[in-house]
């Protein structure tokens, strides 16, 4: 016979589960353990064996239970148990588990009554359950015995408290009846872990062993030591009847006529027993789906919210109608237009904020990138001036020329403009490349129609590459230009006469000396020795480099001037994740403190770019390829003599003027042409005559063909809404099918404390009794059969011999006056025959101090 109430609870759980199945989520109604603590042969195994309805776990005398069992009850089809210890082993019969149980515990602790806090894993599956996690715990004792340690006690309540403190665990404290509640361990462990009472049940073992003539009347009634939830009695099958075979079915039928029989708790009888029991864990099983079932409810809700803007399209979705294919391939490539106009315009909304891309990336090439890459291919001192001396040379002959040549000007110049091919190629490569990427990203909406993506990718694709070969003549063209005519009536150009002048008077311009280009944080690489690798707050300027603790600014570190430094790229770390590059003086000298360079660190190559080109703004230029000539190398190449020096450096002057200027001109003209020519243009074609080519590409029909993916999508979309709706049906059906019952109110036990105080219990009443109270409770000490409390109802009272006459009292269950309600605590005293309107003779007085009254203080104390 299994639990019926866990049965009832069974198609409940199933029907959940099976709803949230459907939906591809776990319903975590995460239900909470039951776990069993009380002293050794308590009969906890008892109790959690007929919790469960199966036979299954050791019993005998002393200390059975030496290992923490964790039972795992799972709900399936077929009825099996397993191990965790024995995995991939099925057992089938129930008596082969619990010699499992006893040869596992036996292994590890022996078998000499030793324990071990390792706990026993097993797994019961079975229709007739549900998902719970049972705990079977070892009894507490006090004495070590056997291969036990010292420590015992110490030990078993550690083990104890690792289950119990858990919020999501129910307490039975399992007292049996033949020992005195109030040195009950369970009932105090318990209080420790949930003082409130809220998960904690008693449970009243061993009824049927208490001494003739004493009940627990008191205890189940829950007076002597309340609890919130109250105390539930119950009579397991003692050993004999467990090695006799006795099912549990029978062994549920004794304990009901047990209970039904017995004089004092008859009245009581329907809240008795281990169905009892059952009942009143399932309910708290059913209180905790209930309390479970709203948050489900609003996730699920949430969810269905979600779903019904997509479901909408598709519920009267057909795959083959013309018009709508018509429809959406109009709809399809106007939002791609939108997107990728966003892309490259910048948009508030759907920002990517992990890289840049599109417009962003874009941008970053023509302001940064580039402007480095003309810095790169720059043209170097010593190299120039070498130049510049053989133009002037080859051109004045055999002759001495008196005069610095124009020639020797122009030829130079154009040499230096003809290099700017290459970086602007180069430019023009990234933007076509990003422009790729951009209509990739932007296609990936048409992922639903794999045909018309890739036709869409594909003609968009072509018309950036060609235009990309007009873009590339177009710059070409614009440095022909350039070459075609030097113009020396430039208004920014310094001419002749300002060329003559000293080359100090001509250097690079720079920003105003407090402007600020750019603020940041950078890592300084210096050898562990001398400190480690540290972050910095930077700040470069016009004039030099400075960096400070943090970005408040207020600690200043170093202040570098940027006069004769440059840059140079350096080879990331073997271990490093950073992207480096180096600061270094021209002229050998140590950058900071005792290093001739300084090596900084950034997250990323963008990064090193972005500092490299704001560097270049400052003037700080990087380092050329080619490899430095000795000392004495480039003075070899040059006349000694004063006139050509002068010649050299007017011509060296002019050139860096001219060439400033065309660098300028091409810096502002290719952003400018790239846009015109390839940008604007992509834009312009991807609305007007995207469309018109997609319709000349195929069949509209092929075009628009749905992907096996986006199909199955939509049926997943309307089988996920449908499944939906009908999980929030299933939780208003439990909802209103199940009942949650209240928690009980906390316990008031100031009454005990008051009853404490014997004398004024003592003291007798002075207003007149009642006249169908009986003589015999105006003794001179009434107060505790009149007061209906534990204290005045001991069990040990019924114990004593006492004349018959007293025992006439004893039926105040039956008899509505509030006087000797006390009475039926004593059970040998009450005559079952007697109805209750039938009058009673008083006891003679004497009689009543001999049998009542001397007991009485010992009990109150």
């Amino acid at each position: 016979m299994g639990n019926r109430g866990m049965e009832e609870l069974i198609p409940l759980i199933n029907k959940l589960q099976d709803a949230f199945s459907s939906i591809g989520q776990s319903c975590n109604l995460d239900l909470p353990q039951i776990a069993v603590v009380g002293g050794q042969s308590a009969g906890k195994s008892s109790v959690l064996e007929n919790f469960v309805g199966r036979d299954f776990l050791p019993r005998g005398s002393g200390i059975v239970t030496r290992r923490p069992l964790i039972l795992q009850l799972i709900n399936n089809k077929a009825e099996y148990a397993e191990f965790l210890h024995c995995k991939g082993r099925k057992f089938v019969d129930f008596d082969e588990v619990r010699l499992e149980i006893e040869a596992e515990t036996d292994r590890l602790t022996g078998s000499n009554k030793g324990i071990s806090p390792v706990p026993i894993n097993l797994r019961v599956y079975s229709p007739n359950v549900l998902n719970l996690t049972l705990i079977d715990l070892p009894g507490m004792t006090k004495v070590p015995v056997g291969d036990q340690p010292v420590d015992i006690e110490e030990q078993i309540r550690d083990m104890l408290l690792q289950f119990i403190t858990k919020e999501s665990c129910l307490i039975l404290a399992v007292t049996p009846a033949n020992t005195d509640l109030a040195n009950s361990d369970a009932l105090k462990i318990a209080k420790e872990v949930d003082p409130q009472g809220l998960r904690t049940i008693g449970v009243i073992t061993k009824l049927d062993l208490m001494d003739e003539g004493t009940d627990a009347r008191d205890i189940l009634e829950n007076k002597l030591l309340p609890l919130r939830r109250g105390y539930i009695g119950v009579v397991n099958r003692s050993q004999k009847d467990i090695d006799g075979k006795k099912d549990i079915s029978a062994a549920l039928a004794a304990e009901r006529k047990f209970f039904l029989s017995h004089p004092a708790y008859r009245h009581m009888a329907d809240r008795m027993g281990t169905p009892h029991l059952q009942k009143s864990l399932n309910q708290q099983l059913t209180n905790h789906i209930r309390d479970t079932l709203p948050g489900l409810r609003s996730k699920l809700q949430s969810q269905l919210l979600s779903l019904e803007r997509e479901v909408e399209e598709y519920k009267n979705f057909k795959p083959d109608d013309p018009a709508r294919k018509t429809k959406a391939l109009l709809q399809m490539v106007q939002q791609f237009g939108v997107d990728f106009e966003k892309r490259i315009e910048g948009s508030g909304d759907r920002v990517d904020t992990d890289k840049l891309s599109g417009g962003a990336k874009i941008n970053r090439i023509f302001h940064e990138r580039f402007p480095f890459e003309l810095v790169r291919m720059e043209f170097d001192e010593k190299e120039l001036r070498k130049e510049i001396s053989y133009a002037i040379k080859n051109i004045h002959g055999v002759r001495t020329g008196l005069f610095t040549p124009d020639m020797a000007f122009e030829a130079i110049v154009k040499k230096q403009i003809v290099k700017l091919k290459e970086p602007c190629l180069k430019c023009i490569d990234l933007v076509i490349q990003e422009l790729i990427n951009t209509v990739r990203q932007c296609t990936t909406k048409l992922s639903s129609y794999p045909r018309l993506r890739e036709e869409t990718e594909r003609i968009v694709t072509t018309y950036v590459r060609e235009r990309e070969n007009k873009t590339k003549d177009q710059i070409l063209l614009l440095i022909d230009i350039e070459l075609s005519y030097i113009n020396t009536n430039h208004e920014d150009f310094i001419g002749f006469a300002n060329a003559q002048q000293t080359s100090a008077s001509v250097n690079k311009k720079r920003a105003m000396p407090n402007q600020v280009i750019r603020r940041g944080w950078l890592t300084i690489n210096i050898s562990i020795m001398k400190g480690g690798s540290k972050d910095y707050w930077f700040i470069l300027t016009a004039e030099s480099l400075s960096w400070y603790k943090d970005e408040e600014e207020k600690e200043k570190k170093y202040m570098l001037p940027l006069d004769n430094l440059k840059l140079r790229d350096v080879e990331k770390g073997f271990m490093s994740t950073k992207h480096t590059f180096a600061i270094f003086n021209t002229e050998q000298r140590n950058v900071y403190k005792d290093l001739r360079q300084i090596e900084l660190a950034c997250d990323t190559q963008e990064d090193v770019d972005s500092w490299k080109a704001s560097f270049l703004r400052a003037g700080v230029y990087p380092e050329k390829d080619q490899v430095e000539n000795s000392e004495g190398g480039p003075t070899d190449t040059f006349s000694m003599d004063p006139q050509l020096e002068r010649q050299v450096e007017t011509i060296r002057n002019l050139v860096d003027s001219y060439i400033g200027i065309v660098n300028k001109t091409i810096r502002d003209m290719l952003p400018k042409a790239i846009m015109h020519l390839m940008i604007n243009s992509a834009k312009d074609f991807i609305h007007s005559e995207l469309l018109a080519y997609l319709y000349s590409s195929g069949d509209q029909s092929s075009l628009m063909e749905e992907s096996v993916e986006q199909a199955q999508h939509r049926d997943e979309m309307l089988r996920m809404y449908h499944a939906l709706k009908e999980a929030l049906h299933i939780i208003g059906d439990i909802s209103t099918s199940t009942i949650s019952a209240p928690l009980p109110p906390p316990v008031d036990d100031s009454w005990i404390q008051k009853e404490s105080s014997p004398p004024p219990l003592r003291k007798p009443p002075v207003s007149a009794p009642p006249p169908s109270r009986p003589p015999a409770v105006r003794g001179p000490t009434p107060g505790p059969p009149l007061n209906p409390t534990p204290a005045s109802g001991a069990p040990p009272i019924p114990s004593r011999p006492g004349p018959p006459p007293v025992s006439a009292y004893g039926s105040s269950p039956l008899e509505p006056i509030p006087a000797p309600s006390q009475m039926p605590s004593r059970p040998a005293r009450i005559p079952p025959t007697i109805p209750p309107g039938v009058p009673r003779r008083p006891p003679a007085a004497p009689n009543r101090p001999t049998i009542i009254r001397p007991s009485e203080p010992s009990l109150l104390d």
